[in-house]
């Protein structure tokens, strides 16, 4: 009997039966179908989207990006921590030498590469220390595995905002970076840097780590590590610092160059010692210090720098000056500066650094007498600065007769007050901005003010009524003659009659740095001088004025390049010019410096120069300084003369000084100053200022000569006209009659010619 086969119903059939009781729409083919009608269908409706929408990705396109570039990313970097070896670090141990040229570029002027260095193991410098410096540098050490990932992006994010540039790197990536690696600032370096701090980290004790850096940082005053560091702070072992003095070496670690503060600007000083207090508030937060034990202390003055071997006579200071302008441009900081192997251009001149030092040592030190005066001729400094008009070049500077002897650069400190030096800042101020005399007068060079000794000074914000020079009663003068004669109570009125304000924010303009002290707008004293910018901003302004009101921030370095190398070396950055005065008001300006330097003015010895020149002179009350800044058309040089204790640092008066009973700007700094600018412009050719003074500010051709030889005013004044002026356009109001007194020991200091 045959069997017929039984047939097979088709699977899509209705009445098919279940295989294995899988519902036929649950089948291969037809699920892969509905897959590919979904696709078909979302693709469809993404194509009938507008073409915004469409350009914004789908969630599955972003989170298949995401895991591809993650797994990529940790592929790459996988590959690269073991690509990456750690290096021999002898090869990069050692700091190398810096040689400076003079600037031809080929005579040498010194050079530097004595490593002051001690390692110490981790049980040889105080707990405290170690605690400021994490504290200070990396508050994670302990926990992180040698990177800090979230700190790297929040320095990123803080560069990128404009917070400025930060680094985010961890004490064993700067460990890192000073032990095996170049200071090079490139992405390769910074990317081995990376790898090696995480091998290191893995593989060396965190103490281990912390003594490294700490025997590799440089903390100023040539002293790489914590052990040369502490000596040349404080004189003791790291052993041996307290909490105190722990933590400001962790707080010179940010800026070596500038927190030092026995040589630091106010301002920097003032930043070091709130870094100082950030560091202790950071060991309270970290649970390192008693809060009890935080609340006494006090700040621990360093000791005074000692000089550098090799850096003798000028030397040190030039190369002082250098660093500091690399450091400030932001070309080289000072742990790659000291790395060394560079060699670096500067823009002195030596004959005219001779000339300086010459002319310092002729027209003083040979006058000075400390045998027979040992109350006058002691502990007289100098400080100089010399700068070309037309490009800010520093062409020289006197900071002192000996670096190594003085490691001070006198020609950088910002604690002297300038006295009459500042009034062609005002006169500046007074012309450019439309101002005008309390009695509603244009101020101009040749606008006529009450010249009269101890006036009082009307609408400033304190009361103020300065003395003349010898207490000379002038009566009307114009400003011409007024700072031919420097006449305090001219200069006082006309200042508050230009805005103080204004004054300041001229004398910014000009160079002056705002954060001099005594500079504030809100003290009628501010008009005599009163501010302290150093020699060489005093020059900066002075170069302003002769380059018609075009000021630039003075330079000192003009080429630079490193042993070996030819690539990626630091770019030195541009010397724009910028516009502080327009140039009629700094023409005006320069036109009537150029009467100070006449027969009738204080600046007369400065005619001896015989080429065109203008300048002022300065002196403050008490004799604490004396000043003479001036310039050609292609030079400008201030010269200021002061005496200070030599333990303490505070001013000492001139009085007596060099045999003369007061010192002015018009004996020994004008001296000075015509003596170096003779030698200094004697291959240059004579040149004559191209002035073209603003409208109303020209020489007249009959000045109005104020009373000569005016005697002193007797004890009491001659009563005024009531509801007159005393003079006429005093630009104030007359005063009434007083008897003579004693100067109050309250009244702000007067500057003196």
């Amino acid at each position: 009997m045959t069997l017929e086969p039984h047939p097979q119903p088709h699977p899509d059939a209705p009445d098919a039966p279940q295989r294995s009781g899988v519902p036929p729409r649950h089948r291969g083919p037809h699920r892969r179908d509905r897959r590919r009608a979904r696709r078909h269908a979302r693709r469809a409706a993404r194509r009938a989207l507008p073409l915004r929408r469409r350009l914004i990705p789908t969630w599955r396109l972003l989170l298949g990006t995401t895991v591809g570039l993650l797994l990529l990313g940790a592929a790459a970097f996988m590959t690269l921590y073991r690509m990456v070896p750690i290096p021999d670090p002898k090869a990069h141990a050692l700091a190398q030498g810096n040689i400076y040229y003079w600037s031809d570029g080929r005579s040498e002027l010194a050079r530097t590469g004595a490593v002051n260095r001690e390692n110490v193991p981790i049980d040889r410098i105080s707990a405290d220390t170690r605690h400021a410096v994490v504290a200070a540098e990396d508050r994670s050490f302990y926990q992180n595995n040698g990177i800090d990932l979230k700190g790297m992006l929040r320095a990123a994010w803080n560069t990128l905002t404009g917070r400025g540039l930060q680094g985010g790197s961890t004490i064993t990536q700067q460990y890192v970076k000073n032990y095996y690696l170049t200071q090079d600032q490139t992405l390769t370096r910074k990317l081995k840097e990376v790898f090696i701090a995480l091998k290191v980290d893995r593989e060396e004790s965190k103490d281990t780590l912390l003594a490294g850096y700490l025997n590799t940082s440089y903390f100023g005053r040539n002293a790489y590590g914590v052990q040369a560091a502490a000596r040349a702070y404080y004189g003791v072992d790291a052993s041996a610092l307290n909490c105190a003095q722990g933590a400001y070496l962790a707080a010179v670690l940010q800026a070596p160059s500038s927190y030092d503060v026995r040589t630091a600007t106010p301002g920097n000083r003032d930043k070091a010692i709130a870094r100082w207090n950030y560091v202790l508030d950071a060991m309270v937060d970290r649970h390192w210090l008693d809060p009890a034990a935080r609340a006494p202390l006090t700040f621990p003055e360093p000791l005074d720098p000692q000089p550098a071997a090799g850096l003798g006579g000028q030397a040190g200071y030039l190369v002082q000056i250098a660093d500091d302008y690399l450091a400030a441009t932001g070309t080289l900081d000072a742990a790659t500066l000291r790395a060394g192997g560079w060699r670096i251009t500067t823009t002195f001149d030596k004959a005219r650094q001779d000339a300086f030092a010459d002319a310092v040592h002729r027209q003083l030190h040979t006058v000075l007498n400390p045998a027979a005066r040992p109350g006058s001729d002691t502990d007289v400094r100098v400080a100089g600065a010399s700068v070309e008009t037309t490009s800010g070049q520093i062409v020289a500077v006197y900071g002192g007769p000996d670096y190594t002897t003085q490691p001070y650069d006198d020609a950088l400190r910002q604690d002297n007050p300038i006295g009459s030096t500042f009034k062609p800042i005002e006169l500046a101020a007074g012309l450019k901005g439309g101002h005008h005399t309390q009695d509603g007068r244009a101020i101009t060079t040749e606008t006529v003010y009450d010249g009269d000794s101890e006036r009082d000074v009307v609408g400033g914000p304190t009361p103020y009524a300065p003395a003349n020079e010898g207490d000379v009663d002038y009566g009307p003068i114009t400003l011409r003659q007024a700072m031919v004669k420097s006449v305090n109570a001219v200069y006082a009125q006309e200042g508050v009659d230009a805005d103080l304000a204004d004054v300041r924010r001229t004398a910014i303009a000009l160079g002056i740095p705002e954060n001099v002290q005594a500079m504030r707008a809100d003290d009628t004293s501010m008009t005599l001088g009163t501010a302290t910018p150093s020699a060489l901003d005093l020059a900066a302004v002075y170069a302003a004025l002769g380059n018609h009101g075009q000021a630039i921030t003075p330079w000192a370095v003009s080429a630079i390049d490193r042993v070996g190398r030819r690539d990626g070396l630091p770019r030195l950055p541009g010397h724009p010019a910028r516009a502080a005065l327009d140039r009629g008001t700094a023409d005006a300006v320069t036109g009537v410096l150029q009467d100070v330097l006449g027969p009738a003015g204080t600046g007369a010895t400065a005619a001896a120069l015989g080429r065109p020149a203008a300048g002022k002179t300065g002196t403050t009350d008490q004799n604490l300084s004396a000043w003479f800044a001036g310039y050609t058309p292609q030079l400008a040089t201030a010269v200021g003369l002061f005496r200070e204790n030599p333990v303490t640092h505070g001013k000492l008066s001139l009085n007596g000084t060099g045999g003369l009973a007061r010192v002015n700007g018009g004996a020994f700094p004008t001296a000075i100053w015509t003596a170096y600018m003779s030698a200094a412009l004697a291959r240059t050719p004579v040149a004559a200022f191209d002035l073209r003074p603003s409208a109303g500010n020209q020489r007249p051709a009959s000045s109005p000569t104020p009373h000569p030889a005016a005697p002193p005013r007797p004890s009491a004044k001659q009563p005024a006209v009531p509801g007159k002026p005393a003079h006429p356009g005093t630009g104030g109001p007359a005063r009434p009659p007083r008897p003579a007194a004693p100067a109050s020991p309250t009244r702000p200091a007067p500057a003196q010619p």
